[in-house]
């Protein structure tokens, strides 16, 4: 009985499937009414279990999803790892590139400015940077604190014994100048010959970065260089104003030198055991030419003969070429050196600037005599040429075989250091650049007689105006004969191209400076003429006709101009375009 009762109460709890209550409804109607498995619907009961990770998903507001599955768990660490091998990937491409790229701009820095290979690589790096910095390309003005600051700091570095300088003697005595850094003196004679070069090198450019920097002042609070004319002070009523953009100008009081003064430097190098005579000689010229730019005209006198004395060390007093008193070239004398004709030279200028006309001229003619009188270049003869260049330009191909192992060995092997120049102990060959220092001899000239004031003003214009021209013809005539840049790339044909290309340009300056006076003084004296020709009242006639033809000068100022044209073929190298390689290794 109680059998029959629960099988009946099963019976009347059981809820029956419902049918289609019209007879049109499609076949797709009644099978959405059926319930899949894994559908999840509304039931009446819940005998049956529902598990909502056997439901498929629908899009209900409140239904709730499992997002981080087991796959999307292996995808997202497949992709973290591939973002993550891909970036080490870019950065690992990116620092070979970049060490890639600063060892080829070293190597070509290297072969551009060469440093002693006994050197350490730091000190190497920082000299080839601070010699590069003048000849960088694109730059508005040349950051003479940064050349000041690495040439310094590679003085250090030679003289510190724990790093460059072991060997290095300190001098005592009447050799040492003084205790500080800029004029302590050593004896340099222990260390080899490319490092002594060295050394000088890197004294010179740290002079030339203090002269440069003599009126500069550094701001102790913020570690900014201005120049003096800027800073607000007492001493400074009227400072010059700042330019746009720029810091804020200093205060006296937070002011300081932002650098050594180079007269220590000039001294430390001509006290310094183991440099060779001329490179004491070239310190000396370029101390006394400083001397004369700050106006201490005594200073640099004492400095040009310290510098000839320099030159002529080598010779007894009785062989000298010059006249002591004088410093005029005797006729009777020896060949004079390359050294002592470059001293006069500059010794004759600084007396014509400080007007010393009679003794500044007779030097000048008699080193242009001897000048002409040196034995003339042959241009059959072999020209040595140095290491540093890539083929010998002695064959008419560079397609020998001796260039090739030259040009072999240039790229793939470390380039050697250059050796030493001529020390200007021997009379200089009369070759291309000997004439266009000839042509700068008659520019001197012709300017100290066009100036001078105790002759004939009209004589001495004239001569004056005749050594400007023959300047200006020798100087081109020897520019056309070097021919342009790209046909010979040699040291000694770029520098002889330099002389006279600088020369060629002062020569047409002057003569149209020269001529252009000439010209206007010539106008206004026909001017004051054709005034004083007519008459005040005007009756008898309206005096003598304009001259419709130029003047002698104003038809050579038209010459001088048609000159300078033709002249800037020469004097404008145009530069073929780089390459896309070679922009590389440009700033």
């Amino acid at each position: 009985m109680q059998q029959r009762r629960g099988l009946l109460r099963r019976l009347l709890l059981f809820r029956p499937v419902l049918k289609n209550p019209t007879s049109s409804t499609s076949s797709t109607n009644s099978t959405n009414l059926t319930r899949p498995f894994t559908r999840h619907n509304n039931l009446v009961s819940h005998l049956r279990p529902q598990l909502p990770f056997l439901s498929v998903p629908i899009a209900a507001r409140n239904q709730q999803f499992r997002y981080l599955t087991t796959e999307r768990k292996q995808w997202l660490k497949f992709e973290l790892l591939l973002a993550l091998k891909y970036t080490v990937y870019g950065w690992a491409i990116l620092g070979f590139a970049t060490v890639a790229y600063l060892t080829l701009q070293q190597e070509w820095l290297e072969r551009q400015y060469p440093t002693p290979h006994e050197w350490a690589l730091l000190t190497r790096l920082r000299f080839r940077v601070a010699k590069w910095v003048p000849d960088r390309q694109g730059q508005i003005e040349t950051d003479w604190v940064k050349i000041g600051s690495y040439a310094k700091n590679v003085i250090e570095r030679l003289e510190d014994e724990e790093i460059d300088g072991a060997g290095l003697q300190r001098l005592v005595g009447d050799d040492a100048v003084a205790g500080d850094f800029a004029s302590t003196a050593y004896d340099t004679t222990a260390k080899s010959e490319p490092w002594r070069r060295g050394y000088y090198e890197a004294l010179m450019l740290c002079a030339k970065a203090a002269e440069q920097l003599d009126d500069w002042v550094v701001d102790k609070t913020r570690h900014l260089v201005f120049p003096a004319v800027q800073v607000l002070g007492p001493s400074n009523p009227n400072p010059k104003p700042i330019a746009f953009g720029s810091p804020s100008a200093p205060h006296e009081d937070d002011c300081e030198p932002a650098f050594i003064k180079p007269d220590g430097l000039y001294m430390k190098i001509l006290k310094t055991r183991g440099f060779t005579p001329k490179q004491k000689l070239d310190a000396a010229l370029e101390y006394a030419t400083w001397l004369d730019i700050k106006t201490s005209p005594e200073a640099a006198e004492k400095m040009y003969e310290w510098a000839l004395s320099l030159a002529s060390e080598r010779l007894p007093p009785e062989m000298w070429p010059y006249d002591t008193k004088t410093y005029v070239l005797r006729d009777d004398g020896p060949a004079p050196s390359t050294n002592v004709l470059v001293v006069l030279t500059q010794l004759a200028a600084h007396k014509a600037r400080h007007g010393d006309i009679a003794t500044a001229l007779p030097i000048l003619i008699s080193i242009l005599r001897a000048r002409r009188a040196l034995p003339q270049y042959h241009s059959e003869s072999k020209r040595s040429f140095s290491s540093g260049e890539w083929w010998d330009h002695s064959h008419t191909s560079p397609w020998t075989w001796s260039n090739m192992k030259r040009v072999a060995k240039h790229v793939f092997f470390p380039l050697e250091y250059p050796p030493p120049p001529d020390d200007g102990e021997s009379p200089p060959i009369r070759d291309a650049q000997e004439l266009c220092e000839e042509a700068g001899l008659n520019l001197y000239i012709g300017e100290i007689i066009y100036a001078n004031k105790s002759g004939s003003s009209s004589t001495s214009r004239e001569d004056g105006l005749a050594w400007t021209r023959e300047a200006v013809d020798l100087a081109e005539e020897q520019l056309h004969k070097l021919g342009t840049p790209s046909e010979d790339n040699s040291k000694a044909v770029m520098a002889a191209r330099k002389t006279c290309r600088d020369c060629l340009s002062s020569g047409l300056d002057n003569w149209a400076k020269m001529v252009g006076r000439l010209a206007r003084e010539e106008r206004e004296r026909e001017e004051h003429q054709q005034r004083g020709s007519t008459s005040w009242l005007g009756l008898w006639g309206e005096g003598r006709p304009e001259i419709d033809t130029p003047g002698r000068w104003t038809a050579e100022e038209n010459v001088v101009r048609e000159r300078t044209r033709r002249a800037q073929e020469v004097l404008e190298e145009l530069e073929a375009p780089q390459t896309v390689l070679a922009n590389l290794f440009q700033a």
